[in-house]
């Protein structure tokens, strides 16, 4: 009883994980969403300023969580904190899936560090 008790647990939590990490969003409604977005990280995703992280070709799963992460408070930056109070969980899925589709232009990471003279 015990072990076919553990078998159901150890289901239930790799069902309720395939579905977290499965969860997509759609690129088009991410790029309508990202318009607030291109002003610090631009309209392709390639910041050019290095102060704005790149986020074309970032991991999606990576976006999303570091999204969630300003809006739950755990990452700390109040521009970031005040642009995701208002995005759900499908906005957010939405975003990361625009941004994650997009070619990166960063091949190193020579001038696009905070504090580089380049």
């Amino acid at each position: 009883m015990i072990r076919k008790l553990s078998l159901l647990s150890l289901g239930a939590m790799l069902a309720f994980a395939s579905t977290q990490l499965m969860a997509e969003g759609h690129i088009d409604a991410g790029k309508q969403k990202a318009q607030t977005c291109f002003s610090c990280h631009g309209t392709d995703g390639n910041a050019v300023d290095p102060q704005y992280p790149r986020l074309a070709g970032q991991y999606n799963l990576y976006l999303q969580q570091a999204l969630h992460e300003y809006k739950s408070g755990q990452r700390s930056n109040a521009i970031m904190k005040g642009f995701v109070a208002t995005l759900s969980d499908q906005d957010i899925e939405d975003l990361a899936a625009y941004f994650s589709s997009l070619p990166t232009k960063l091949d190193t990471l020579e001038g696009h560090i905070q504090g580089d003279k380049n």
